[in-house]
């Protein structure tokens, strides 16, 4: 098998991908409440967001793998959005869709109101079948195999990079 290909994006392009989003939900004349980094890849972007807009960020930890973790937040978050709080879910890239369509369903699967939450990502994959409202870029996952190294990411070993990557060998043509 090959390896895959570790493409980095700079600090100067995530800088560029936040404010993208921010002039995006602005664009749009909805504005959230609160936005959630979504843990891990959500929370840097989340914390730029919160800087740039002035809103406050939250976040729930959905990459730990501890069962249960988020659950309770999750279900507060569905409350919020009852409650006619705005929540911006934010995380660095919508890829397979499923950390997506895992907390969107929990949300509103705890009677979250739909009209109250919406999606941001730094990259979209137009092929995913999670759908978001923001996007700074988007990617055709047919067409481009990168495995993108965000500035976070880049304090890995190239090795665990590596690991990562081929975690889904068949979302970048390596199977």
């Amino acid at each position: 098998m090959s390896q895959p290909d570790l493409v980095p994006i700079s600090y100067e392009q995530f800088v560029a991908d936040v404010q993208a989003i921010a002039a995006a939900v602005q664009a749009s004349g909805w504005r959230p409440d609160h936005i959630v980094g979504i843990g891990r890849g959500g929370l840097v972007p989340g914390a730029y967001l919160s800087h740039r807009t002035g809103i406050s960020l939250l976040s729930v930890d959905h990459s730990s793998g501890v069962p249960g973790f988020s659950d309770e937040l999750l279900a507060k978050i569905a409350a919020q959005t009852r409650g006619g709080t705005r929540i911006l879910l934010i995380d660095d890239i919508n890829d397979s869709g499923k950390t997506i369509e895992t907390l969107r369903g929990a949300i509103l699967g705890a009677g979250g109101a739909d009209r109250n939450l919406r999606v941001a990502v730094l990259i979209d994959n137009s092929r995913s079948p999670a759908k978001v409202e923001y996007r700074a870029r988007t990617i055709d996952r047919a067409i481009d195999k990168s495995w993108f190294v965000f500035p976070w990411e880049a304090m890995a070993p190239r090795e665990t990079l590596i690991e990562e990557a081929e975690q889904v060998p068949e979302r970048l043509g390596l199977a």
